[in-house]
């Protein structure tokens, strides 16, 4: 059964079946796992029909490996725990420390009447829990934002009391210096209404919205705070200590909806501030690259506004192709490029990628038919165990939904490789591989997004479907040990996963809808083949996995319930510890030296180059069971490349056609001078249709022609739109400039080594806003998305919302 998109005036279809079984949310430290009753899990049920035909590689365990993973596995039973969910949070790295807080999913008025919460803690990497629930005074902690963990190494822990907001004038905070030992309570002077944030760097920096749009500062881990500014809708760290935030003039209601949004900037922590823009509707910060959303006159259409020195100065995006009824979405995005969707006009379900130049301004088109549900989710995934490698889905016209790859940042998209192992249906006319992604997620369809770990070199695994387009009928577990060029089913069904050691060591669990499991599978040579390890004679209800971040572990815990003996479900917990089976350290021996993207032409001398330089790694022989340990490091070394036009992309107001490499005008620029209007001045841009990929470091070789005209014509202020919405104002020692934003939910942006996070007030009681600001990894917990089932908003998969302001940037 495939996929198809049925469209009926502005009513859209995706015949995808019945939903079920809300799986482990992940961010990069915190799982939350939910527990349902049985029989109504959010996994589509076991009829799965038209398999796709392959032969799993499956080797036995030994009975001595067997006995060495029994008495290094270790299980703990939460007896008369009645926690709903488990949000599990790892402390520091390398500390072995995990925090698990229990917590009910009723109103908060009823913990008071009967249930309860509860913190447990291990120090083993989950070996053994114990139940702490004591060194914070048996309080009943919030289960949306319950706990937070600094970032980077540090030992801080801050969890939220749920406490009633019309009986206490402030929340309470319980803090703790030593990964949750001990702990210290902290009366605030408000509400939290969100998850209080850290710095990204430096933790003893706290930032939180209360429920009345207060903005509150913390400069000393907690102990002590100050309002800083009033009716604030979000905010966002910037580089070093800017934070950058939204508020509403006094007096007004729906700012945001109406593009009345102030945009301000402070660097001191809120002692002065400079307002940088005015009248917004929607703003964003990832890469280094600050965006607005302003409507320039009154009715006319979005558009947005660019920043690449924290708000100095903004630029006019130069976004071809857009109209009213579009929205944008930052798809991902670093210091050199932006990858931005523009929504097709219509209910079409899909629109176009647009990449960008190092300034964030010129845009060209990287892929059409880009595939974006109504749920506001994306399958844009970037594949981080390989550079320059991104996976998506495209909605083909004949209602197909395809999956494509590109090797060189959106430069050109391809189908996927068919795995050699996998025989096509036999009705099958453009064969290939397919993988699900955010949408299949939310559908029920597979139990895991796709998985890349920038330690486990060239290593993705994913769930995938065989033929002429993605299909709903059976989800098998594909791996690519080359980031994406070639691929191989290895595991027949759903699955969880995870990477360990360094991608050493591969683990995989059945993910059975209504059956309960008890045994692992694992693999030591990338997914080729896997061993069977039966952890407990008393099978669990699978809630998820979880593992330690960074892939440096080789312990793997599985939770699960099962029935006691009073019928009541009891949540375990099981740990397995690899290293005793994987006792060799590994040698120089073990290791190969491999040319990445050397598939990517046959010819020797530009064999593996791509971006303008070739990488050749050191990584380990897929045939050696032995461990690369805790302090192994992906070791690579890097050589330039002549240019070729693989280096270059369409330049603005041109497009690559499908099977192509020539870069052809866009129909909508034929006969147009392309003006841009950049530093006050009109600018007159000659070009062949290509510009150089941002962060290419090619040499010499081809060059094509590329020339920017400036005139002296008047086009706006210098450095400003022109727009009689946006005002410039003066501030001591610069210049600033005044735009416009808004953003929805709590966003988490990863930016190369920092995380960058956005933030809104959000009564987590309520169905959460839509959303359109795509990420890689959504923290879903922070953004409270509800999964639960609407006549009023889903649609077989595809969940309708209206088009607001609010959906421009998110």
């Amino acid at each position: 059964m495939n996929w198809t998109l049925l469209v009926f005036g502005s009513v859209c279809l995706l015949v995808l079946g019945e939903d079920a079984f809300v799986q482990g949310k992940r961010d990069g430290r915190t799982v939350t796992f939910s527990r349902t009753a049985r029989g109504h899990s959010r996994y589509r049920r076991d009829t799965w029909t038209g398999q796709t035909r392959f032969t799993a590689c499956k080797t036995p365990l030994s009975p001595k490996d067997q006995d060495i993973l029994l008495s290094h596995t270790h299980e703990t039973g939460f007896h008369g725990d009645d926690g709903s969910s488990f949000t599990l949070t790892w402390v520091g790295d390398g500390t072995g420390v995990i925090l698990v807080l229990s917590t009910l999913s009723a109103p908060s008025d009823s913990f008071y009447e009967g249930g309860s919460t509860r913190l447990y803690r291990s120090d083993d990497y989950g070996k053994s829990f114990h139940d702490i629930s004591h060194a914070i005074n048996n309080t009943f902690i919030k289960k949306d934002f319950g706990i937070s963990a600094g970032p980077g190494n540090p030992q801080q822990v801050i969890l939220t009391a749920n406490l009633p907001f019309t009986e206490t004038l402030g929340g309470v905070i319980l803090t703790s210096m030593d990964a949750g030992v001990t702990f210290r309570s902290v009366q605030l002077p408000f509400h939290p209404a969100q998850a209080i944030q850290f710095h990204y760097q430096d933790p003893k920096y706290l930032v939180v919205i209360s429920i009345d749009d207060g903005l509150w500062f913390s400069q000393d881990f907690g102990n002590s705070w100050s309002e800083v500014h009033e009716g604030v809708q979000t905010f966002t760290w910037g580089s070093g200590i800017t934070l950058f935030f939204s508020s509403s003039p006094k007096g007004t209601v729906e700012a945001a909806r109406r593009g009345e949004l102030i945009l301000r900037r402070t660097q001191d922590f809120g002692q002065t501030f400079a307002t940088i823009a005015k009248n917004i509707f929607s703003f964003g910060y990832i890469g280094g690259f600050l965006f607005t959303s302003v409507m320039e006159k009154l009715g006319s259409p979005r558009v947005i506004y660019v920043s690449s020195d924290q708000g100095d100065h903004f630029k006019k995006a130069q976004l071809p192709s857009a109209t009213t009824e579009q929205f944008y979405s930052v798809l991902d995005g670093d210091e050199d490029m932006i990858f931005m969707h523009v929504d097709n006009p219509g209910d079409t379900y899909f629109g176009t990628i647009y990449t960008s130049d190092d300034r964030g301004i010129l845009y060209s088109k990287s892929l059409e038919r880009h595939l974006f549900g109504g749920e506001g989710k994306s399958d844009f995934t970037n594949v981080t165990s390989l550079r320059g490698v991104y996976l998506t889905n495209k909605l083909e016209e004949d209602g197909r939904i395809r999956s494509v790859i590109s090797f060189d940042r959106g430069g050109r998209w391809r189908f996927l490789n068919k795995p050699e192992n996998v025989d096509c249906p036999e009705n099958s006319k453009k064969c290939n591989l397919h993988i699900h992604g955010e949408h299949s997620h939310f559908s029920g369809i597979t139990p895991m997004l796709p998985l890349s770990e920038p330690t486990a070199t060239g290593l993705v695994i994913a769930h995938g479907s065989v033929g002429d387009s993605i299909s709903a009928a059976r989800p098998d577990v594909y791996v690519s040990a080359d980031g994406g060029y070639t691929w191989r089913a290895t595991l027949r069904g759903p699955h969880h996963y995870s990477i360990l050691d360094s991608g050493g060591l591969l683990v995989a669990v059945e993910a059975h809808r209504d059956r309960q499991i008890s045994s692992i599978k694992f693999s030591t040579d990338e997914g080729q083949c896997w061993k069977t390890y039966n952890f407990t004679g008393h099978p669990i209800f699978l809630a998820g996995l979880a593992s330690e971040p960074g892939t440096k572990t080789m312990n793997i815990s599985i939770f699960g319930y099962r029935p006691e003996d009073d019928d009541q479900p009891m949540w375990v917990a099981v740990t397995i510890n690899f290293e005793h089976l994987l006792t060799r350290e590994c040698g120089e021996q073990d290791y190969v030296t491999w040319l990445a993207h050397s598939d990517y032409d046959s010819d020797p001398e530009t064999d593996g180059c791509l971006l303008g330089y070739k990488e050749t790694f050191r990584r380990l022989k897929k045939l050696s069971a032995c461990r690369n340990g805790r302090g192994y490091v992906v070791s690579k070394q890097q050589r330039p490349c002549l240019c070729t036009r693989e280096d270059f992309m369409c330049d603005y107001g041109f497009y690559r056609h499908e099977n192509s490499s020539e870069c052809l005008p866009q129909p909508d620029f034929l006969n147009k001078t392309q003006d841009i209007c950049s530093d006050g001045e009109l600018e007159d841009l000659q070009t062949s249709g290509y510009r150089k990929i941002p962060g290419d470091k090619c040499e010499g070789g081809y060059s094509p022609t590329r020339r920017n005209n400036a005139f002296k014509n008047n086009c706006g202020k210098k450095s400003s739109p022109a727009s009689s919405n946006l005002h410039i104002e003066n501030s001591p020692g610069m210049l600033i400039l005044i735009v416009v934003c808004s953003c929805v939910g709590v966003i988490g942006l990863v930016i190369a080594a920092a995380l960058i996070i956005t933030s809104r007030r959000v009564n987590c009681r309520q169905r959460s806003p839509a959303y359109r600001f795509s990420v890689l990894q959504l923290q879903e917990d922070d953004l409270h998305v509800n999964y639960e089932s609407s006549s009023n908003g889903k649609l077989n998969g595809f969940q309708d919302q209206e088009d607001s302001d609010d959906d421009l940037i998110e």
